[in-house]
């Protein structure tokens, strides 16, 4: 039994994004006479973040503080607009292991559960990191610190297992300045493998969950912290390291500006294979400008996924309601920069992810080797429901789990079979039909290409497969192809 009570979530505490100083006020004040960027043009335009988001197969999200669970504007706000939650500080290492060995997830849950019951994703943050240890942790070292290290990940994950979309593994590890290099800590000490025994821990502990490099100040291309944490992922990508996503906290100030190059930061750590995100966004001043820019360049690279701000109102913000840094104010009214944003949402970006209308085959499955397929964006398994095996049954996604209605097979006539039947596009089917199970047969509209950009197209109208929402439940179907998340796939 769990009996020890970690301390109020509400308590403020400075996000993983801390900078050394912070000038209040010193990032241009929004005027009277600013024109927004980005006004949409399509006629059925979303009216929400998260909406809007997901119609390019990425996600808007917030983080959440327990601390605000009660507060019915807070919880309204963040319930119709976002569609993914980060937890401010209740899975950080001093909330889940406050005594070694005893874990207490009272105000993790709390954030889960509201974020599930909600129909969100959650976003796990952070599981090793040098800041906000328990008092226990910061006086150990070597060897049992290492330990400390693989145990607190084993035991916050299992608790999770299967049920996060993403953690951030390993938080803050490269240090300010010149030098390029890691960070002086308690963990670094342990050796300079920490970070990938932190990854191979993780990957080991839940297979599912996407795997997040996460840092600050990392939003300017040339910056030697930037080229440092490039080398590293760079290094893991070709050693076989298993890392998936990079997260770029983006804590804009008049110290460390919204950098010109920002698209080409994403674009270069995409570029080495990982998912990119912006994981803790927020703007002192709240330029309506910048967040669109920032907005824009998420969406012209295709890998990535989301953006999460760091807080609902000004008034929940770490940095004071004073620095006017998020999307809503401190009475919940849609700021300039939520309208700027939602538009840049709903336009098309300046410059469109690549489209992959002729994708490259890849080496397909092995036959008889079974298979669940999650989908990148959404982070849940094509499923049967209810394992139906009646003809005309339409896919879902549903939470992965080992059932047979979500395992698969790739027969020799590339058939991805399930439940003695097969994975059946309808004869004739264009963008936007829901794929069904059939009784298996040789036409085209059954045969399926895994392709090297993560997406699986039909024979039959080289569609991709693709799902139109993330939450449970949510219909697969195929698509045009425009290699976005929702189109991409993994053979969990």
């Amino acid at each position: 039994m769990i009996d020890n009570v970690v301390p109020d979530g509400g308590h403020r505490k400075r996000p993983s994004g801390f900078r050394n100083t912070l000038i209040i006020g010193s990032v241009g004040v929004l005027s009277a006479g600013l024109v927004l960027v980005g006004m949409s043009t399509t006629a059925n335009a979303a009216s929400t973040l998260g909406a809007s988001a997901q119609q390019s197969g990425r996600y808007f999200g917030t983080a959440i503080s327990t601390a605000h669970l009660g507060d019915s504007q807070y919880t309204t706000i963040a319930n119709a607009e976002f569609n993914m939650v980060t937890p401010e500080n209740e899975m950080k290492i001093d909330a889940t292991e406050p005594n070694q060995g005893q874990f207490n997830f009272t105000n993790g849950d709390r954030v889960f559960n509201w974020a599930r019951q909600n129909g969100k994703r959650v976003r796990g943050h952070t599981l090793a990191w040098h800041s906000q240890q328990p008092g226990w942790m910061q006086s150990l070292s070597g060897s049992a610190l290492r330990n400390a290290m693989i145990n607190h990940i084993n035991g916050v994950m299992a608790h999770y297992r299967g049920n996060i979309y993403a953690w951030d593994v390993v938080n803050e590890a490269f240090a300010d300045g010149s030098s390029g290099g890691r960070r002086s800590s308690n963990l670094q000490s342990t050796g300079n493998d920490w970070i990938e025994v932190a990854f191979r821990t993780a990957r080991a502990a839940d297979p599912n969950a996407k795997l997040c490099y996460n840092d600050y100040n990392t939003d300017n291309w040339t910056a030697a912290k930037t080229q440092g944490v490039f080398r590293m992922v760079q290094d893991f990508k070709q050693r076989g390291v298993p890392i998936d996503c990079v997260g770029f906290q983006s804590h804009f100030n008049g110290n460390s500006p919204y950098p010109s190059n920002y698209r080409t930061t994403l674009s270069s750590f995409a570029n080495l294979g990982v998912d990119v995100a912006i994981t803790e966004l927020d703007i002192q001043g709240g330029s309506a400008t910048t967040y669109a820019n920032v907005v824009n360049d998420c969406l012209a690279v295709a890998r990535c996924v989301g953006i999460t701000t760091w807080g609902v109102r000004d008034s929940d913000s770490w940095l004071g309601a004073g620095a006017s840094p998020l999307l809503f104010d401190s009475g919940g009214n849609k700021k300039p920069a939520y309208t700027a944003v939602l538009n840049a949402l709903n336009a098309s970006p300046t410059v469109s992810p690549t489209p992959t209308t002729s994708p490259s085959p890849s080496t397909s499955p092995s036959p008889s080797t079974t298979f669940r397929l999650r989908n990148e964006g959404a982070g849940r398994c094509v499923d049967s429901p209810n394992s139906a095996t009646a003809n005309g049954t339409l896919f879902q996604i549903f939470d992965c789990h080992t059932n047979p209605n979500q395992r698969f097979t790739y027969s020799a006539g590339k058939r991805l079979e399930i439940l003695g039947k097969c994975l059946d596009s309808p004869t004739g089917a264009g963008s936007g039909t829901r794929v069904q199970l059939w009784d298996c047969h040789t036409g085209t509209n059954q045969q399926w290409n895994f392709n090297t950009n993560g997406t699986v197209t039909n024979g039959a109208n080289n569609l991709c497969l693709a799902v139109t929402a993330t939450t449970n439940t949510s219909p697969v179907t195929i698509a045009t192809c425009n290699g976005s998340a929702n189109q991409r796939w993994t053979m969990a």
